[in-house]
């Protein structure tokens, strides 16, 4: 695959192998070693650059980072976030200041996510280093550091105008191409973000013998805001979801914010979490309890399903072959959701269970109730015992102490190294409480819940 893209301001061409990470390119072809191996699953932040397109500038794990990803992208790695005759970034200088690096490894991932931030002028620190792992220096100082360059002037060699490409064959423009190629192409691997393709690489071994990229088809990236619905393209990046959700959905954008790290948001898609059927992701609960719509395209044919009605059993979806998932329509009202992730982690970590509660109350009854989860089953699933234990019934706390006994009806979980299933049913039901407490107007939150 030919490959054009900007590295650190100098124009790259070259032939990739499609499963050709980033990281290994720079380490391996160029030899810039700045930017570090540590788990090579997108968790620990060293391998983080900063790449820039159309959208602007993010940063992105390079480990699970496909190099035909880039076409048409500039990327900067730690070697050209240090200006001309060694001139330091405000970063870099403000590390120094305030003692924020002692072994060092971690220290370009950090770097580069903190000029990138820099960069676009986002302060809220907490979150954009969340995917940045140190185990030495302690997250005092860099935070101190990041906090002390925040209104230093953008030095002028940080900004990458992305450069003029030609199409190119495995990366479709438009949703027409890529779906009469998918068409007929069928048992070709989708590539979007690469946030769980990219361990297919780097764990699995896999060798992907043909692969379509999705990273160029502009019609997968529409964000579409009408009175009544939201509608999201399969490519909008979870960093975009969350951007869209705090305007309509505040505990669903609480729950995107720990999905990953900044990186991971900034590359994953909201399509491939669907896509892929996995049994914990995020968004599947969050979606199914707003009721929202999937849209699927196979050649010229389309359709839309209710997006619960597409997974099947485990590793099954309705999706036949050669057909997409193109995007998702949810409701832009829904004030009674709230969605909950437990994990053992609060930052970063994958759930435990997750579950979503859309519950409506009139005049004391329970009209409606549509509860999902992830981590409980073989698939994401409603809990359709509990709904209709709660439906026509007073909305009180001897209505939820009775529905909560359902969730043996509805959910056998297994135990695993996350959680036992006799957790993940007991707090299966300590949730549908939480939300009722929330209903009563108590502090439920566990960052607002103090002793």
């Amino acid at each position: 695959m030919e490959v054009t893209f900007l590295l650190n301001g100098e124009t790259i061409c070259v032939t990739a192998q499609p499963t050709m990470t980033l990281l290994d390119w720079l380490r391996i072809e160029r030899g810039l070693c700045g930017t570090k191996e540590g788990c090579n699953e997108g968790d620990c932040g060293a391998c983080t650059v900063m790449v820039t397109d159309a959208a602007g500038a993010r940063s992105l794990n390079a480990c699970i980072l496909l190099l035909p990803q880039l076409h048409g992208k500039a990327v900067r790695t730690v070697e050209g976030i240090n200006g001309p005759y060694g001139a330091l970034h405000p970063v870099q200088q403000a590390m120094i200041d305030h003692h924020g690096s002692q072994c060092g490894f971690c220290t370009p991932g950090f770097i580069a996510a903190m000029a990138t931030a820099h960069l676009t002028g986002r302060t809220d620190h907490d979150d954009v280093l969340a995917g940045n792992l140190c185990r030495c220096t302690g997250y005092a100082p860099i935070i101190r550091a990041a906090k002390a360059a925040e209104d230093a002037p953008v030095p002028n060699w940080m900004h990458d105008s992305p450069p003029a490409v030609e199409p190119v064959p495995y990366a479709p423009e438009t949703l027409n191409e890529l779906a009469a190629l998918y068409a007929a192409n069928p048992d070709a691997t989708l590539v979007a973000g690469a946030t769980d393709v990219g361990l297919w690489v780097t764990k699995r071994l896999h060798d992907l013998a043909q692969v379509v990229f999705l990273h160029r088809c502009a019609d997968l990236r529409q964000v579409v805001v009408s009175d009544e619905v939201i509608h999201l393209g399969a490519g909008v990046t979870m960093a975009e979801v969350l951007e869209v959700m705090r305007e309509h959905h505040a505990s669903y954008t609480e729950l995107i914010r720990r999905y990953g790290s900044d990186q991971v948001r900034n590359a994953a898609t909201i399509g491939g979490n669907i896509a892929n059927g996995s049994p914990i992701g995020d968004n599947p609960p969050a979606l199914i309890a707003l009721g929202a719509t999937l849209h699927l395209r196979h050649g010229e044919a389309v359709r839309e399903i209710p997006i619960e009605d597409f997974f099947l059993e485990y590793g099954k979806q309705d999706r036949r072959a050669g057909e997409l998932v193109t995007g998702v329509t949810l409701p832009r009202h829904a004030p009674h959701l709230r969605c909950y992730k437990i994990s053992k982690r609060f930052d970063q970590d994958i759930s435990a269970l997750c579950g979503c509660f859309n519950i409506a109350v009139v005049d004391g009854v329970v009209t409606s109730a549509r509860i999902a989860f992830g981590g409980m089953a073989g698939i994401p699933a409603r809990a359709s015992h509990v709904e209709a234990a709660l439906t026509g019934q007073p909305w009180t706390r001897a209505t939820v102490d009775q529905a909560a006994q359902y969730f043996d009806d509805d959910f056998t979980p297994m135990s695993d190294m996350r959680a036992s299933a006799a957790y993940r049913l007991q707090t299966a039901r300590n949730l549908l409480h939480r939300y009722f407490a929330h209903s009563q107007g108590h502090i439920t939150d566990v960052l607002e819940v103090s002793a």
